[in-house]
């Protein structure tokens, strides 16, 4: 079924299960260890373990490899390395988002920690001893690890064209008020807890795959892809996922080797990344140089709208497009943004949480900020000024389909108690704590993938689900309930939802915040399809027939559903396809972060004391999995603000804090009670269930949101993220 109409009154509107407070429903399996995560499969007794070594340099060749010692060592059933792999008919040796991902291809290095051995043994410690016996001898080549030192070479960016309306260069020079800023963020690590995981097993022609990984039909393509066999010989299955954060949106050398091992020794083989390859092996997100240039009249309404935006990959790899957003959050006619890409050779970037939202906004939301200041202006009221309702590239021919960001700016700060703030930095002092609030808007830009999903009446009345839709953490299996739940008029408990599964049909999976609104509208049409077929068998006209309360209602006819499977299984697929209506409007969510932090007057330290979300996102499916998801994105963004870095080792290319005791993310002890306000809003144009995107939209800004109560408070403005002690200190000394 193709969405291509504005959504009119259907069953989602009664909200009798949909929109309500419901706990997880798999809750309970993952507290009592019931829930089967990718290394927790079923293993036959012939398992045997995989490990990965990867390279020790960050571009050059092998020159010598032995594995002599390896092979001997006690418990050891293979070693691969390029040496006996059989890629000889692949385009690139170097992986592809979502298309086929090689190891082991030849003696070439493209990055650190490219797989370049591939221990298997009885035993996880037997395999990891072994590769630690492996000797490799390489041969450096030239290399840049370094974002400044390339950035102008930048090449434009395939997937965000250059913005440019009007004339930025003479509106910016002539206005009366401006900023010149220049930001930067640094490489980020999505260091899911549970590390990327595989389990291979063959059945003759036949291959299963028990994986970590947020898109089950992305990685089934590029697996037909990188071994040349069809798709319908793979089996994946990804039930549940300990946290991807865009990490596992691709696959890597755990699964592809594994595979091949598994098929070379004739049983089934496991491999579980050990925690320096995440940052260093699968993918981060990529550091960017942001140049802000804002220029408004002296009533606050923005004239010029300038951001240039640098980050780098390995050659043929994405950017991060932190630019994109301004294209489309405020007002100005006179506009400039453009993002440029370098060729680096630290490993993949890729994809995390928000990608270019996240670390986008940091940057423009703080030049927001510096310009109300120049302003003299209230941060939230220069925003409210500069609030549109259609695109600003291409003018009212393309509204928004809503937009409620001023209503989201202003419930908040009313909530937050903004009218509190002081607008001189460093005024509020508690003790030896300098006080101060800050404040960003959210958005995110709201998007949908096809899907599609099965439905079945079994006998008795009770309804099973099933689609290829995974669940990193989010709710996924809650949602899908409800929304059946809703559409056949049963309880939540009469539904079983079964996801993660190339076996049941193709659903958009998890990521890019398409997950809920996508695979929902999947099931919807589903349900609608199974609605038609039991209004069909009982004889009922399906555009009048009610289904409620376990029964289904033809004026004042009436028959209980579960007669509907009296004879057997009554079973119903659907799918969504998506039209123009995203051409025709702009779809984002929106929101507004409010933060207060204290900054400790002789050391530097920031604690984040409170922090408040008004949030505008479409219809809200589930309260608790939603507030939960704008938690999730919370914490990240202090962590953004305050902590998380990854760290180049220029020697070699390598991020060299690649653990949990040195990548510093928040813990309890940092974080403060967070609220989340949902503001009422239907989205008709956005699908049948009137819903928009809402597990990215937690992060977007808040980091900046934090930034600015660090200026507020210590009236040190820092540019380089992440905020530690040592640049507070440091702008203190240089202020004295």
């Amino acid at each position: 079924m193709k969405f291509d109409t504005p959504a009119d009154t259907n069953p989602i509107d009664q909200e009798k299960v949909v929109a309500q407070p419901h706990p997880r429903i798999e809750g309970p399996l993952k507290v009592t260890g019931q829930a089967t995560y990718a290394a927790e499969y079923h293993e036959p007794r012939n398992t045997a373990y995989g490990f990965v070594r990867g390279s020790g340099i960050g571009h050059g060749k092998i020159t010598r490899i032995d594995v002599g010692r390896a092979e001997a060592a006690p418990g050891v059933l293979l070693v691969l390395t390029h040496r006996n792999t059989p890629w000889t008919t692949l385009e690139s040796p170097v992986p592809q988002q979502y298309e086929h991902s090689p190891h082991l291809v030849s003696e070439e290095v493209n990055y650190y920690g490219e797989a370049v051995a591939f221990v298997v043994a009885e035993t996880f410690e037997q395999a990891r001893h072994a590769a630690s016996l492996i000797e490799v001898e390489y041969q450096a080549g030239e290399a840049d690890f370094v974002l400044e030192d390339v950035m102008a070479q930048g090449k434009p960016s395939p997937d965000s064209p250059d913005s440019e309306v009007g004339d930025f260069e003479q509106a910016f020079k002539e206005a009366s008020v401006k900023v010149d800023v220049t930001y930067t963020t640094p490489d980020q690590s999505q260091m899911p807890m549970e590390p990327h995981a595989s389990l291979a097993e063959w059945q003759g022609e036949q291959l299963t795959l028990y994986t970590s990984n947020q898109m089950v039909h992305w990685v089934r393509r590029g697996l037909s892809k990188t071994f040349h066999m069809p798709q319908q010989d793979i089996r994946i299955v990804s039930r549940y996922v300990g946290g991807g954060f865009g990490s596992k949106l691709n696959f890597y050398a755990d699964a592809v080797l594994s595979i091949y091992a598994a098929r070379e020794l004739g049983r089934p083989v496991k491999t579980v990344l050990h925690r320096p390859l995440i940052p260093n092996h699968t993918t981060h997100r990529p550091a960017t140089i942001q140049r802000l240039r804002l220029a408004a009249d002296r009533e606050g309404h923005l004239l010029a709208v300038g951001h240039d935006s640098y980050s780098g990959n390995l050659p043929g790899g994405d950017g991060e497009n932190a630019s994109d957003q301004t294209k489309l959050l405020y007002a100005g006619p006179n506009r400039l943004i453009r993002t440029r890409v370098s060729e680096l050779h630290l490993p993949p970037g890729g994809s995390m949480r928000a990608p270019g939202e996240a670390v986008g906004l940091l940057a423009l939301e703080c030049a927001m900020d510096e310009l109300a200041e120049k302003l003299k202006l209230d941060p939230v009221e220069l925003r409210i000024r500069n609030d549109i309702q259609h695109d600003p590239e291409k003018g009212p021919k393309r509204p928004y389909s809503s937009r409620k960001l001023v209503k989201a700016l202003r419930e908040g700060a009313k909530a937050f108690g903004w009218e509190k703030r002081q607008a001189t930095p460093a005024q509020v002092r508690e003790g030896e704590w300098l006080i101060g609030m800050g404040m960003a808007s959210a958005f995110r830009k709201n998007l949908v993938q096809p899907s599609g999903a099965r439905v079945r009446l079994e006998r008795g009345g009770k309804l099973t689900v099933e689609t290829q839709m995974t669940d990193i953490g989010t709710g996924s299996y809650t949602i899908l309930g409800q929304v059946a739940a809703e559409m056949l008029g049963l309880r939540l408990e009469d539904v079983t939802v079964k996801l993660g599964d190339s076996d049941f049909p193709k659903a958009s999976g998890s990521g890019g915040s398409f997950g809920a609104n996508s695979s929902t509208t999947g099931l919807y049409y589903a349900c609608e399809e199974l609605r038609q077929v039991i209004s069909g068998q009982f004889g009922y006209d399906p555009r009048t027939t009610e289904f409620k309360n376990g029964e289904v209602w033809s004026g004042n006819h009436c028959t209980l559903l579960a007669k509907a499977a009296s004879q057997g299984a009554v079973e119903a697929e659907g799918n969504v396809t998506w039209g123009d209506l995203s051409e025709k409007f702009v779809q984002a969510s929106f929101g507004a972060h409010f933060a207060e932090v204290a900054v400790n007057a002789y050391t530097g330290e920031t604690r984040v004391r409170r922090l408040l979300s008004a949030v505008t996102a479409g219809r809200i499916l589930n309260p608790v999995t939603a507030r939960s998801q704008c938690l999730g994105g919370m914490t990240m963004g202090v962590g953004a603000a305050l902590m998380e870095e990854l760290h180049v080792d220029e020697r070699f290319g390598l991020f060299i804090n690649h653990d949990l005791a040195e990548y510093h993310v928040p813990v309890h002890a940092d974080i403060p009670q967070l609220d989340v306000l949902f503001l009422d809003e239907l989205d008709d144009k956005s699908s049948p269930l009137k819903a928009k995107g809402i597990g990215e939209l937690g992060i977007c800004g808040v980091g900046a949101a934090v930034a600015n109560a660090v200026y507020n408070a210590s009236g040190v403005r820092i540019r380089d993220y992440p905020l530690t002690l040592d640049k507070v200190l440091a702008g203190w000394e240089a202020a004295d």
